[in-house]
């Protein structure tokens, strides 16, 4: 998210009371606008990505200061305008984190200045993450207030029906909330998954707040480039909504009971994938022939896969933390591989078991936990701003000085792919894109030549691209 959108994912960290002796800045009087936002009341166990996630909606967050012991912590934004509508937009609607409603308002500091010590590196580790995960943030996103956008239609339901194309972050249904409440008092919202995409019925009090929110948010970006929505009303005038859980709210019924919820993956984890697993870790695919983990790693790091000893075109991947499940899933599922249809779900297994000592599985079951090709070790790795659907022209890196362009044409054309089109980097020759001749061939090409050793210490590195030839 970037300027003028509602509140949004939150973030925070494990630093001790004794963190406010450290913090120094330049005293203001109260109550005069700052970009640093001091924020209150925080549960005791938020984690970084929950309290950054306060901050996004508004603009770039560019430095924490976690001060767990007290449960608070000051966020500071890339302007004084961001904070400005941060802090005006919670005085409205007061965000709630864990079932604890948070409190906000200006710092008396105009700027954060926070050191190298142990309680501070957690925090600074997830910000990183999540700048190099939203660069650019929801900037795309103008959302318009201005009542005389809203045409002369006649009366509407006053319930939305949302489809989420393009699912590269999760969206969750308190990021819905924060979005649509923008536009009016949103009474009810329901989430569901409908022909294997992400949905929501949003009912605001009356057609006119609808009409409104729908001019101004269908076809937009949640993210840049992706998450983009799509909005049509709804021939329901009324929702009934029985649980209030990770799927369903009735904001109206606060009594209402949780039900049995799944665990969902939480818009703010994606920030910070570094610190928990969430959700279901491990996929179930449809359409594999062998335990590669070369095409799902360009998504997350795979830690095991395991394909079933009865049908074999099936098997089990387990990634590295439900975010990248959550990632890999969205840009493979019904991706053509060796000529069928890849079919990705989540697993209702939590792991892949390796086989017990003295069991032999034929060799279907293999662990690449320990595999040098991951790619998302490092929080604020830039391949975290590289993740892009698969694509029939690929990006090439690592590659050594005697390599020409025909090698490497040779090299993919070998496995009887089709090269289109090569072009190396003209500021840097270590890095080349090359054109296969679908999107099938593309994929298949990169599980076979991601890491491929082309002489000189240099193993080829393989993703897909968002540029073309």
């Amino acid at each position: 998210f970037s300027s003028c959108i509602s509140n949004g994912p939150y973030i925070m960290n494990s630093a001790n009371g004794n963190d406010t002796k450290k913090f120094k800045g330049d005293v203001r009087s109260p109550g005069v606008p700052s970009r640093v936002v001091h924020v209150r009341k925080l549960p005791n166990d938020i984690n970084e990505a929950e309290v950054i996630g306060l901050g996004l909606p508004f603009g770039k967050v560019t430095n924490l200061l976690m001060l767990k012991g007290k449960n608070q912590a000051f966020l500071e934004l890339n302007s004084e305008e961001c904070a400005q509508t941060m802090v005006s937009y919670y005085s409205s609607v007061t965000p709630v984190i864990r079932n604890h409603p948070i409190y906000m308002q200006y710092s008396t500091h105009k700027e954060l200045k926070t050191d190298n010590s142990p309680n501070q590196v957690r925090a600074q580790a997830a910000l990183q993450a999540v700048n190099a995960l939203h660069g650019g943030g929801m900037g795309s996103m103008a959302i318009s207030a201005d009542a005389s956008s809203i045409g002369g239609a006649g009366a509407q339901s006053p319930v939305l029906r949302v489809i989420v194309e393009n699912l590269f972050y999760p969206v969750t249904l308190d990021v819905l909330h924060q979005i649509f409440s923008k536009f009016g008092t949103v009474l009810k919202i329901i989430t569901f998954t409908k022909n294997n995409q992400f949905q929501a019925l949003i009912q605001y009090a009356d057609g006119m707040t609808a009409q409104h929110a729908k001019l101004s948010l269908d076809g937009q970006n949640i993210y840049n480039a992706c998450c983009t929505l799509r909005i049509s009303f709804s021939k329901l005038t009324s929702l009934n909504v029985k649980y209030n859980n990770d799927k369903s709210r009735d904001y109206t019924r606060p009594d209402l009971p949780t039900a049995d919820s799944q665990p969902s993956l939480d818009h703010q984890a994606m920030a910070a994938a570094a610190f928990g697993k969430i959700g279901c870790d491990v996929l179930c695919c449809t359409c594999i022939v062998t335990p590669s983990s070369s095409s799902l790693g360009v998504y997350g790091d795979v830690m095991r896969v395991k394909i079933l000893f009865n049908k074999k075109e099936n098997a089990l991947i387990q990634m590295s933390d439900g975010t990248q499940a959550q990632l890999a899933m969205s840009h493979l599922n019904g991706q053509r591989l060796h000529g069928r249809d890849m079919r990705v779900a989540f697993s209702k297994h939590t792991t892949v078991q390796l086989p017990r000592e003295g069991h032999e599985d034929q060799g279907l079951t293999k662990d690449f936990s320990n595999s040098p090709l991951h790619r998302f070790k490092k929080p604020g790795s830039k391949n975290y701003s590289n993740i892009f659907p698969p694509s029939a022209t690929l990006h090439l890196s690592n590659i050594p000085p005697s390599v020409v362009e025909d090698d490497l044409r040779r090299l993919f054309a070998s496995s009887g792919a089709t090269v289109k089109a090569f072009k190396f980097f003209q500021k840097d020759r270590k890095m080349a894109l090359i054109q296969m001749g679908s999107v099938e061939e593309a994929i298949e090409s990169l599980i076979e030549f991601h890491n491929h050793d082309l002489g000189e210490n240099h193993h080829l590195r393989v993703s897909f691209s968002k540029s073309t030839i």
